[in-house]
């Protein structure tokens, strides 16, 4: 039971290892809670009532039923591949903000430093060559399609200049929020709207769900936060896919076939029997290996005249007869001891039934019967 059960603990962590770890390490991510963190977002979200979920599917960023599709780009090795297509409706929040891991607390960011416009341009040119990043002091509010709201930015606003991609929510000097009519994707310039140091002022939370409410057009659209781009990518797993819809009903059929045929085995075979000589030892042993003999060779019928002859020494010694007596003084002798009640049974025509061989080895078996009973009522009385 404790190596069975030592197996599928092995197995259990081999399947689910990668999502019993730790996520929350400091980055730009939908795990983590540091200041340049996405999982603000997805508590606040979730806090309005909207159905929220972070893939690790690659699949789920090209081939997903529904749902908005929030993707969050950090550094360059976790841009958007320009091969992968993105179903819409999604959401690109544009970086903004590089960090230093603290190496005591690895969910904290040590220190944050703004990126360089051309880092971030390597998102941005993704849906448009000609587009440029600017930075400018924020505005006191901001203007938008459902209202106006007083965000607060951490160092200067970071807004897009294009003129292929559609605004959304526009200012003097840029956009904050487009639409990007080829890929039919939004872009977020300035990630202080959604990270978890933005949320932390009411205004930005505000803006922020409002501008989900708008592009998810409601509040029954799935929220789905995409946490490849940043190595949370889950490989297929034949173990995991075991117990997955749909083949988690042939897994569980296959486990209840192989518990039956233990348990039947178990039952059926028991303990081990243990090894015994080769070829036993004493008179019972001689005796069961000659009558196997006898049955082998399938010479059982022949045995008759020959047991007759046993029989009638055995009652001559019992009986004490003399040894001088003939044959027909003995069966006479035989015959009138025999009880009178049953003509049948005396010796002489019990002795005419075993003089020649049998016909079969049951009726061996009866007139040999026969013979042994006479035997035992005439030396010792009927019993």
């Amino acid at each position: 039971v404790v190596a069975i059960m030592s197996f599928l603990a092995v197995l259990a962590l081999l399947a689910w290892s990668p999502d019993l770890g730790n996520k929350n390490r400091a980055g730009a991510h939908p795990y983590s809670k540091s200041a340049i963190g996405y999982n603000g977002l997805v508590t606040l979200l979730e806090a309005a009532g909207r159905p929220v979920s972070i893939s690790q599917v690659e699949r789920s960023v090209s081939d997903r039923e529904s749902g908005l599709l929030i993707l969050t780009p950090g550094n360059y090795r976790q841009q958007i591949d320009d091969e992968i297509y993105i179903a819409p409706p999604a959401l690109v929040i544009l970086p903004k903000w590089t960090g230093r891991t603290d190496p005591a607390r690895t969910d904290w960011q040590r220190d944050t430093d703004l990126k360089s416009t051309n880092n971030v341009l390597l998102t941005l040119n993704r849906f448009d060559d000609f587009a440029d990043i600017v930075r400018n002091e924020p505005p006191a509010g901001i203007d938008t399609p459902f209202g106006q709201f007083s965000a607060v930015f951490d160092d200067n606003l970071q807004l897009i200049d294009s003129e292929n991609l559609e605004p959304i929510i526009s200012l003097e000097s840029g956009d904050l929020l487009v639409w990007d009519p080829l890929s039919e994707i939004y872009i977020l310039s300035d990630p202080d709207l959604a990270n978890t140091f933005g949320l932390a002022r009411p205004d930005n939370a505000q803006l922020m769900l409002a501008i989900v409410d708008e592009i998810s057009g409601g509040e029954d659209m799935p929220i789905i936060f995409d946490a490849t781009l940043h190595g949370f990518e889950r490989s297929n797993n034949l173990l995991r896919l075991a117990f997955d819809i749909p083949f988690i009903g042939a897994t569980l059929a296959a486990l209840m076939t192989f518990a039956l045929i233990g348990w039947a085995a178990a039952i059926r075979f028991g303990a081990p029997v243990r090894d015994t000589r080769a070829f036993a030892l004493g008179k019972q042993a001689l005796a069961d290996n000659t009558a196997g003999l006898i049955t082998m060779t399938r010479r059982e019928a022949q045995m008759a005249p020959g047991y007759l002859a046993l029989i009638r020494r055995a009652a001559v010694r019992e009986l004490g007869v003399p040894k001088g007596i003939s044959d027909a003084e003995l069966h006479a002798l035989f015959d009138r001891m025999t009880d009178h009640g049953e003509d049948d049974q005396t010796w002489s025509n019990l002795a005419a039934d075993l003089s020649a061989p049998a016909r079969s080895r049951d009726d061996l078996m009866e007139k040999a019967q026969r013979l042994f009973r006479w035997r035992k009522e005439t030396t010792h009385g009927i019993e």
